[in-house]
C-alpha cells in the first residue's frame, strides 16, 4: 500500500487506509494489510497491540477447529486438524494471561501463525459443503493439504515458542510437544475411498467406456459417499459434478477442469435409467432364448482365454506382435525377465500394451450373458420347492451380484424378490431361511428401487417373524432389515414409517437387545432410537417392551407436552418390581423437576412419582432429587387443586409405608420438621371438602410416622387437637377410614389409655365392636381389642353396652383363633367382666367356654398372656368357696348312698361351670410351672391364683393339695 495523500498530524505523516473493522475486547480494531509510520513502512500487526492480535488469533483459531469438525469427507482428518487447533487455543490463551513480551520475534511468529490458521479456514470452507462424489475422487489431494496445513501450523507455533523465552517452562513445554505432534501427523484416505480412486485413475488411464465398468465405478462411489443407487440421487450427484466442473474452468484450474470432465464422461456410461437397464436386460435375455432353462453358462470362446493363466480375461491388451492377453499377468511376465511372446514365443521389440477394447466389449457380453443363464437357472430352482436346488439358486445369485452389481436390477426385473420372500416362510430349513435373508441383503445393499420392491412385496413382516427365530435367523433379518431402513447415510423414513405399524416389530427388537450376538443386539438398539425419535408412541412401545432408555431421554430433554405425555403414560404401565426400580434409575429426577412446573405437568409427574415409589431404591431417589419438600409444599398450600393434594398425599404414604421418617428429609439427606408435617396431616383431617382419597393416605401416613417416633407425634398431635379429629372419624361412611383411624387411636391410646372412655360414645363404641368380627384383619382386629382393653373397668354403663354389643363371644372366639398381641388385648379385656363382686358375669364368661382357654394360653402363650390368664383364673377361683355346694345326703345312716367325692380344698361338691374350680379346670399344674420360669408378672399372678385355694379353715388341705401336686418347694409352700 503506498503513501496516502493528507495533512500531518504530528508524528503520523499519513493516515492507514482500513478495509473494515472488527471488535476485539470492546476495542475497534482497523485491519489492513499495511500503512505508514513516519518513514517506515509498517504491518498493522505493528499497530496493535499484541495482547488484542493474541486474542483474535484465539477466536480464529477457535472458530476454524469449530469448523472443521462438520466436514461431511474425510471426517477422521478434519476431526484430527480439529484437534490439534483446540490444543492450541488454551496456549495462547494462557500467553495473553502471562502478558507475552512485545518483541518483533513474537509479532512475526504470530504473523505467521496467522497465516497458517487462515490457509487452514480455507481448507475448511473450501471443502465443507461440496458435492460428495467430488470430495471422493479428490480425496488423496484433500488429505495432503490437511497435512501440509497442520505441519506448518506446528512450524509457527514452534517458532512462537522460540520467540516467547520469558513464558513459563511448561507452558513452553506444551507448544513444543504439540508442535512435534503435529509435525508427526500422518493423513492418509481411507483405504476403501483410496481403492475406488484407483480403480477410477486405471479407468481414466485405460479409457474404458463399457457400461459394466461405468456401472460398478458409480455403485461404489455412491455407497461410499452414502448416495442411495436411484436415478434421481445420482443425476443430482453428477449434476452437481459438473458443476465442480465448471467453477474449476471458471478459476481457470485447467488440470482440474480436465481430471472432472474425464471422470463425468466415464460415469455418464452407466446405465442408471430403469428403462434403459430393462432394454438392456431384454436383449440379452432374448439372446440365450435357445438355451435350455436348466443351462447355466455358455462356453468362452478361445480368444477370450489369456494364454498365460489360461482364464477369460477382465482387461485384455495387446502386444506388438497381435497377442492378447491379462493386462496383469503379461506385466508379471514382463517382471520375471520374459522378453518373448507367451504365444508365439517371439522376442519383442516393443513391451508396450493396448487396451483391445472391442475384445473386452465381447468378454462382457459373454458375462452378461452368462449372468442371465444363471439368474434364470437360479429361478427355475427356487420355484421347484427342493431345499437343495433353493440353496443353490441362493448362492448363484450372491456369486452373480459379486461378479457384476447390474445383476441385482435383472434380478428384480425377474421377479426373484418376491420369490425368494416366500422361500422364508415356506421352508423349514433354519440355513436356507437364514441363507434367503442374506441373498436378500446382497440384493438390496446400496440399492433404493430394490429396497422399495421387497416393502412393496411385503418383506417386512417376513423379516420382523425372523427376528424371533434364534440367533442366526435373526442376525441375518436384522442385517437385512438395517439394510432396508438406509438410503446411503440417511434413513428411510417411509420405510421407517411402515416398520413401526408392525406391532411385533418393537417387541423384536427390543428382545434382540439381549442377543448373545452382539452385532445383532448394538443394530437393533440402533434401529430402536431411529424408531423412536420423535415418536412418543413408539417409545412407549418399546418400554412396554421392558426397554426405557428412549423413555428416559424424552422425559428428560423432549418438549413440555412429551415429557407430560410420557409422565402420564408410566401411570397407566403395568410394571413389575424390577422395571419399576430400573426405570425409577432415569426417572425420577427429571420427574421430580417436572412437577415444579405447572398445574398439567404437576399432576403427570405426581402421579407417575407415586407409582413408582413401590421401590425402597427409588424412595431414596426421590428424597435425593428434592421432591419431599416439594410434596410436603402442594399439601401445606390452600391454593393447590385437590387433584394434586391426593397424589402428593399418595406419595408421602408411600415414602413412609414400612420406612417411618428415614426418606423425611431434603436433597441434602437433613431431616424436615417433623411436628410441621405431623400438623399439616392432621389439620387436613378436619377439612370436610377432602375426599376419602386424600384422608386415606394422610391416616396411613400419620400412622407410619407415629410407629417411627412415637414422643414426637403424641406431642404434635395433641397440640393440634387431634386426638379428637382422628376419633370422629370412627363415625365416617367409609370402612377404611373407620379402620385406619381405630388402628391409630389404638397406637395413641398405648401412651393415654385412660383418656380412651370419653371419647368412644355409644355409635362409635359399636364401630370397634363391630371390627372384632373380621378375622380376616389382624391388625384391624388387634386394634379393637386394644381399645376395648382401655375402657376403664369401673363403668358399669359401658359394661352393659358391651354385654348389648354382645361382645363376649366376639372375645372367646378371638381368644381362639388370632395374633398373639389380640390375645393380650382380649385378656385384658375380658378382666372387667370378671369381678368377683359380679358372680353372674364371672358365670356368663366361665359358660362361653373361658376357663379351657385360659388353662391353654398358661401352656402355649406369651408372657404377658401367662401373666393376664393367671390374674382371670385368680379372679374367677376367688369365688369358689361361696359357689361350692355341700353334698346331700340321703337314707338312714345304715343304708346312706355312696358319698359325692368332695373338692379336696373347697369340701364341696367343685366343677369349673357352677364354683370356677380351679382344681377341676387342671390349671394348678401350669400355675406351678409359671413359678419355674422366674418372671417377675407371671410369678406374681402364679402365686395370687394359688392363693386363692387357701381361706380360714382350708389351709391345711390347700396345703397338701399343693405338696401332692409335687411341683413346689416345702419353703415355698410355707
Amino acid at each position: 500500500m503506498g503513501p496516502v495523500s493528507g495533512e500531518s498530524n504530528g508524528p503520523f505523516r499519513y493516515l492507514p487506509r482500513l478495509r473494515h473493522l472488527r471488535f476485539v475486547g470492546g476495542a475497534k480494531v482497523g485491519v489492513c494489510e499495511s500503512t505508514w509510520f513516519g518513514d517506515q513502512r509498517m504491518t498493522l500487526l505493528e499497530l496493535i497491540p499484541i495482547g488484542t492480535i493474541l486474542a483474535l488469533l484465539t477466536d480464529q483459531v477457535l472458530q476454524t477447529a469449530t469448523a472443521a469438525k462438520d466436514v461431511l469427507i474425510e471426517k477422521e482428518s478434519f476431526k484430527a486438524l480439529s484437534k490439534y487447533l483446540y490444543d492450541i487455543e488454551p496456549v495462547l490463551k494462557q500467553l495473553q494471561l502471562h502478558e507475552l513480551n512485545d518483541t518483533q520475534a513474537a509479532r512475526q511468529a504470530l504473523e505467521f501463525l496467522k497465516k497458517d490458521v487462515k490457509k487452514a479456514k480455507d481448507i475448511v470452507d473450501k471443502y465443507k459443503n461440496r458435492a460428495r462424489f467430488y470430495l471422493l475422487v479428490r480425496c488423496r489431494n484433500i488429505v495432503r493439504e490437511i497435512q501440509d496445513v497442520t505441519r506448518d501450523i506446528g512450524r509457527s507455533l514452534a517458532a512462537l515458542s522460540l520467540a516467547s523465552t520469558e513464558v513459563l517452562s511448561d507452558l513452553s513445554e506444551r507448544m513444543n510437544r504439540i508442535h512435534r505432534e503435529m509435525q508427526k501427523a500422518e493423513f492418509e484416505a481411507s483405504q476403501a475411498q483410496i481403492r475406488i480412486v484407483e480403480k477410477l485413475d486405471h479407468g481414466l488411464r485405460e479409457r474404458k467406456s463399457d457400461q459394466t465398468f461405468a456401472n460398478n465405478m458409480l455403485e461404489e462411489i455412491a455407497k461410499a459417499v452414502g448416495v442411495p443407487i436411484e436415478p434421481s440421487e445420482i443425476s443430482e450427484e453428477l449434476a452437481s459434478l459438473k458443476r465442480e466442473k465448471e467453477e474449476a474452468a471458471a478459476r481457470k484450474e485447467k488440470a482440474e477442469e480436465i481430471f472432472l470432465e474425464q471422470v463425468i464422461e466415464l460415469l455418464s456410461h452407466a446405465a442408471i435409467d430403469q428403462e434403459e437397464i430393462k432394454h438392456h436386460y431384454e436383449c440379452r435375455v432374448q439372446t440365450i432364448e435357445n438355451y435350455a432353462t436348466q443351462d447355466e453358462s455358455i462356453k468362452p470362446l478361445n480368444s477370450f482365454m489369456c494364454p498365460i493363466t489360461r482364464t477369460v480375461m477382465v482387461d485384455p491388451v495387446s502386444l506388438c506382435t497381435g497377442t492378447t492377453c491379462e493386462r496383469a499377468a503379461i506385466e508379471t511376465w514382463f517382471e520375471f525377465g520374459h522378453t518373448m511372446d507367451p504365444e508365439t514365443h517371439q522376442v519383442l521389440e516393443d513391451f508396450s500394451l493396448r487396451s483391445n477394447i472391442g475384445l473386452r466389449q465381447s468378454i462382457e457380453e459373454w458375462r452378461e450373458l452368462n449372468y442371465c443363464l444363471k439368474i434364470r437357472s437360479a429361478k427355475g430352482k427356487l420355484q421347484s420347492g427342493d431345499d437343495s436346488a433353493c440353496d443353490n439358486a441362493l448362492d448363484q445369485l450372491q456369486e452373480v451380484i459379486k461378479e457384476n452389481p447390474i445383476c441385482k436390477d435383472w434380478i428384480t426385473l425377474e421377479g426373484l424378490i418376491d420369490i425368494i420372500l416366500l422361500t422364508v416362510p415356506s421352508s423349514h430349513d433354519r440355513d436356507l431361511k437364514k441363507k434367503a435373508l442374506a441373498t436378500l441383503t446382497v440384493i438390496i445393499e446400496g440399492h433404493a428401487k430394490n429396497k422399495e420392491k421387497v416393502v412393496e412385496a411385503g418383506g417386512l413382516d417376513q423379516i420382523v417373524i425372523c427376528l424371533g427365530r434364534g440367533p442366526d435367523i435373526s442376525r441375518a433379518a436384522i442385517e437385512l432389515l438395517f439394510e432396508l431402513l438406509h438410503d446411503g447415510l440417511k434413513w428411510n423414513r417411509s420405510t421407517c414409517e411402515k416398520l413401526k405399524q408392525k406391532k411385533s416389530s418393537i417387541f423384536f427388537l427390543v428382545m434382540l437387545l439381549n442377543n448373545e450376538v452382539m452385532e445383532s443386539a448394538e443394530k437393533s438398539e440402533v434401529i430402536l432410537w431411529k424408531l423412536c425419535e420423535d415418536d412418543d408412541d413408539t417409545i412407549l412401545s418399546a418400554a412396554a417392551s421392558s426397554w426405557y432408555k428412549p423413555l428416559i431421554d424424552r422425559l428428560s430433554h423432549g418438549p413440555e407436552s412429551s415429557r407430560i405425555y410420557m409422565a402420564r403414560s408410566i401411570v397407566k404401565m403395568e410394571l413389575i418390581d424390577q422395571n419399576i426400580r430400573l426405570l425409577g434409575d432415569g426417572v425420577i429426577h427429571p420427574l421430580v423437576e417436572l412437577a415444579s412446573r405447572n398445574l398439567e405437568a404437576k399432576d403427570s409427574a405426581f402421579s407417575a412419582l407415586a407409582k413408582l415409589l413401590s421401590s425402597r431404591d427409588n424412595k431414596r431417589l426421590v428424597a435425593a432429587a428434592g421432591g419431599v419438600p416439594l410434596v410436603i409444599e402442594q399439601i401445606s398450600s390452600s391454593r393447590v387443586p385437590s387433584i394434586i393434594v391426593s397424589e402428593c398425599c399418595e406419595i408421602l404414604e408411600n415414602l413412609t409405608s414400612d420406612d417411618g421418617i428415614e426418606f423425611l428429609v431434603d436433597a441434602n439427606g437433613m431431616h424436615l420438621a417433623l411436628e410441621a408435617i405431623i400438623t399439616n396431616l392432621t389439620a387436613m383431617l378436619q377439612n370436610s371438602h377432602y375426599s376419602p382419597n386424600i384422608l386415606k393416605p394422610v391416616l396411613r401416613t400419620l400412622l407410619s410416622i407415629y410407629k417411627s417416633d412415637q414422643v414426637i407425634s403424641q406431642k404434635a398431635i395433641a397440640a393440634t387437637n387431634g386426638v379428637s379429629v382422628i376419633f370422629s372419624l370412627l363415625e365416617d361412611r367409609d370402612r377404611q377410614i373407620q379402620e385406619l383411624a381405630l388402628m391409630l387411636i389404638y397406637h395413641l391410646s398405648q401412651h393415654e389409655p385412660d383418656g380412651v372412655t370419653s371419647f368412644l360414645l355409644d355409635k362409635r363404641l359399636a364401630t370397634v365392636v363391630d371390627f372384632l368380627e373380621d378375622g380376616t384383619r389382624c391388625e384391624v382386629q388387634t386394634a379393637a381389642t386394644g381399645l376395648l382393653a382401655c375402657l376403664q373397668s369401673s363403668e358399669a354403663a359401658v359394661n352393659e353396652r358391651l354385654i348389648q354389643l354382645n361382645v363376649l363371644p366376639l372375645l372367646m372366639s378371638i381368644l381362639n383363633t388370632s395374633n398373639a398381641e389380640a390375645k393380650e388385648n382380649v385378656l385384658r379385656a375380658l378382666i372387667r367382666f370378671v369381678d368377683p363382686t359380679d358372680v353372674e358375669m364371672q358365670r356368663r364368661v366361665v359358660k362361653l367356654g373361658a376357663y379351657p382357654l385360659f388353662v391353654s394360653i398358661l401352656k402355649s402363650g406369651s408372657l404377658t398372656a401367662k401373666a393376664r390368664a393367671a390374674a382371670l383364673i385368680s379372679k374367677l377361683s376367688s369365688s369358689s368357696f361361696t359357689l361350692t355346694v355341700a353334698p346331700v345326703r340321703t337314707g338312714c345312716w345304715c343304708f346312706r348312698a355312696a358319698s359325692f367325692p368332695a373338692c379336696e380344698v373347697h369340701g364341696g361338691i367343685c366343677d369349673v361351670t357352677s364354683s370356677f374350680c380351679l382344681l377341676k379346670a387342671q390349671a394348678l399344674p401350669e400355675l406351678i410351672k409359671l413359678l419355674k420360669e422366674h418372671e417377675d408378672a407371671t410369678t406374681y399372678e402364679s402365686l395370687h391364683a394359688m392363693g386363692t385355694l387357701i381361706q380360714d379353715g382350708s389351709s391345711c388341705s390347700a396345703a397338701k393339695v399343693l405338696h401332692e401336686a409335687g411341683k413346689l418347694r416345702t419353703s415355698t409352700v410355707q
